[in-house]
């Protein structure tokens, strides 16, 4: 049996304007078969740098960001998965819960580098702000051996995902905005905090759904990752209960009025500039 109206689903997309398959996160034991995936590494864990058994040359000679990896997966209509093994990134591997807590060099990689070894990216003003931020963080440990991210309509009839992303524009964002409040009568229904690509499509996300809250996080600021979106776009990530309930009352709500449909104008123009349709 179908997780989800497919009829529906594609009525909903089609009065967003929206031209893909949202994507669907999932954890799972069974090792994924084909799709896109970083090469085997080491998890640089805090203990094995407090014990020297880092070598870091080969960590970050073995990168794939978690992005770039859904953007392959996006074009190509496919899936992208990762686990302890296979993480790429050691920020995706925290924020997909695989590693915790972080290392110290990544939070000074992320803040202020080590002078005379090491660049660092001035994300956040030094170290131990950045240690501090990864603890308020505090991405939920990892649901399964492999994270996996596919489109909604290459799920399995048994899998359940946890998490419903969408990459748009901000005018058929604000129609999933606006949507959000609507269905949950809540003035904060979104939420839009600091942090990688990854943790805005996963972590925050699943803090909300693991407390069962009707929320959606806004994402796609994080410098480094907008290379794997497309031009002026940007992700709004939900658990997957939130997603059904909005599926389920869109037809209710001001996306089928004439104040929508003027929004939809500009989508259809957007997406002709862009050579979309």
């Amino acid at each position: 049996m179908s997780l989800y109206d497919a009829a529906e689903l594609n009525d909903f997309l089609q009065a967003l304007g929206y031209l893909e398959a949202p994507m669907a996160m999932l954890y799972t034991h069974e090792e994924p078969v084909g799709g896109f995936s970083p090469q085997p590494g080491d998890l640089p864990t805090l203990e094995k740098e407090q014990a020297g058994q880092i070598d870091w040359g080969a960590v970050f000679g073995n990168f794939s960001c978690v992005l770039g990896n859904v953007w392959r997966a996006r074009r190509k209509h496919s899936l992208a998965w990762f686990s302890a093994q296979r993480f790429g990134c050691p920020g995706g591997a925290f924020y997909l819960g695989y590693l915790g807590p972080q290392t110290d060099a990544i939070c000074a990689y992320v803040s202020s580098g080590i002078p005379g070894a090491m660049q660092g990216e001035n994300y956040i003003s030094d170290p131990q702000t950045c240690r501090r931020i990864f603890e308020e963080m505090a991405p939920p440990l990892a649901g399964g051996a492999y994270c996996v991210f596919k489109p909604l309509d290459l799920l399995e009839p048994e899998e359940t995902p946890e998490l419903v992303m969408f990459f748009a524009r901000p005018e058929v964002i604000s129609g999933l905005h606006f949507l959000a409040t609507y269905v949950s009568g809540d003035l904060s229904a979104v939420s839009s905090p600091f942090g990688a690509g990854c943790s805005h499509v996963v972590s925050f996300a699943r803090q909300h759904a693991a407390k069962g809250e009707r929320k959606a996080v806004l994402g796609g600021w994080d410098p480094s990752c907008r290379k794997y979106y497309k031009t002026d776009e940007i992700s709004f990530s939900l658990p997957w209960p939130f997603f059904l309930e909005m599926l389920g009352k869109w037809r209710k709500s001001f996306l089928t009025t004439g104040t929508w449909q003027i929004c939809r104008k500009k989508i259809a123009r957007s997406q002709r500039a862009w050579g979309e349709v």
